[in-house]
C-alpha cells in the first residue's frame, strides 16, 4: 500500500478545533455530497467552525456544516446545512460510537479536504473538551512562544 500523501486540496479548517479540545485521535472519513456540494467545495466556500459529528440511527452524520449554495446549479440546489452522512469502516465507528457514549468525548470536525484522487475526505478528531484553566495554559505557552521567537529574531 502507498504512503498517504498531504497534497491534496485543503478547503476548510477548523482551527478553533484543537484550543478547545484535547485532540487524542485522529481519523479519515468519507463524506456524502450532492453535485452541487461538490462544485461549491471546489470553490472553497465552506466552513466547519461550528460543526461536529453526531450518532443518528447507527450511522456517523456531519450536523451544522455550512457549505454555500453553487450559483450555477439551476434546480438542483442543496440545503447549506443539511446533515451529511460520513462514511467510516463499520469497526471505526463502533469504535468512535464507544468512545463518545462511555467515555464522554467529541467528535471534532478538523479539515476538509480534498484528498490526491480529488475525493472529498474529512479528517475527524475524537477528543476531549478543555477546560477553562487549560485553555489558558494553552494560552501561556502560545504566547511564550511567540515571545521567544521574536527574542532569538533580535539577537541573531
Amino acid at each position: 500500500m502507498a504512503p498517504k500523501s498531504d497534497s491534496g486540496k485543503l478547503v476548510a479548517e477548523n482551527r478553533r478545533a484543537r484550543f478547545n479540545y484535547e485532540i487524542e485521535d485522529t481519523i479519515e472519513a468519507g463524506i456524502v455530497l450532492t453535485g452541487s456540494e461538490v462544485k461549491s467545495l471546489r470553490t472553497g466556500k465552506a466552513n466547519i467552525a461550528e460543526s461536529y459529528a453526531s450518532n443518528e440511527r447507527g450511522e456517523l452524520f456531519l450536523i451544522n456544516a455550512h457549505i454555500a449554495e453553487y450559483k450555477g446549479a439551476a434546480r438542483e440546489g442543496h440545503a447549506p446545512t443539511r446533515h451529511r452522512k460520513l462514511l467510516l469502516h463499520r469497526k471505526e465507528m463502533a469504535r468512535l460510537l464507544g468512545a463518545i457514549q462511555r467515555e464522554g468525548m467529541a467528535l471534532v470536525p478538523l479539515r476538509l479536504y480534498f484528498n490526491a484522487r480529488g475525493i472529498a475526505k474529512l479528517q475527524l478528531g475524537l477528543g476531549r473538551g478543555k477546560k477553562v484553566y487549560d485553555k489558558r495554559e494553552t494560552q501561556k505557552k502560545r504566547d511564550w512562544e511567540r515571545q521567544k521567537g521574536r527574542l532569538m529574531r533580535e539577537k541573531g
